[in-house]
This record gives structure tokens, sequence and C-alpha cells, in this order.
């Protein structure tokens, strides 16, 4: 019993005083499993969105996508997603709800590529 307590009482003086912080960026997450489909804003004289198929990928369980050429792994910290290998490696987006991502430029800026799963009601 003794030998309980003294081993207790060393783990809890290993503890730290103050909460863990954060990961910097955000809590780590993940995205909604499913279909991204990708486009540009069109006009009014035309389609609301000109899809760019080279741009759509599938996001799968633990951090994982894929698209036509391939397949890779993503981090989501916070609102950022980057994708970290694959043939999307490098790629930004700021994921702006469950199912709506903005992509980002080499400056962190929202760019008009749009990328948004595909559920039930916009197929």
């Amino acid at each position: 019993m003794t030998r309980a307590l003294i081993l207790l009482a060393a783990l809890a003086a290993c503890a730290p005083a103050q909460p863990i912080k954060p990961v910097p960026g955000g809590q780590i997450g993940v995205l909604q499993q499913g279909f991204y489909v990708c486009e540009l804003p069109g006009d009014a004289t035309g389609a609301a969105g000109i899809r760019q198929d080279n741009q759509d990928f599938s996001v799968h369980n633990a951090s994982r996508y894929s698209n036509a050429t391939g397949r890779g792994t993503y981090l989501l910290t916070g609102d950022l997603v980057v994708m970290t290998s694959g043939p999307k490696k490098g790629q930004k987006f700021r994921q702006l709800s469950n199912n709506f991502l903005r992509e980002l430029n080499a400056a962190d800026q929202e760019t008009d590529l749009r990328c948004v799963r595909r559920v039930q009601n916009n197929r």
C-alpha cells in the first residue's frame, strides 16, 4: 500500500502546474469525409460556378485525401488546412464551415477557388 502511495506522489510531482497549452495555430481536427467539388465563381450571364475538375478531391479517414492523380495527407489546425503530402502537397485552405473550404495563396490570402463538400442537396 505504501509503495502505491509513493508512486502516486511521484507521479503527482511530475504533473505540470499549469494546464498544457494548445498547439500553435489552434486545435488539431479533421475534415468532414466526402467528395469536395472545387470551382471558381461564375458571373450573372452564366453558371454560378466554373468547375475546376483538376482541383476536386475526396477526404477519407485518418487525415487522408485522394484525387485523380494520387493520395496524400493533410493537417487541420484551427481553421487552416494544409495538404502535407501527395499531389496537393503545399496547397492551403481556410475552413469556412464544415462543408466549405477557400484556397489560400502563398501570402495566406483567400483566392477565388472554393471547394464544397458534396452532400445530398447539392449533387
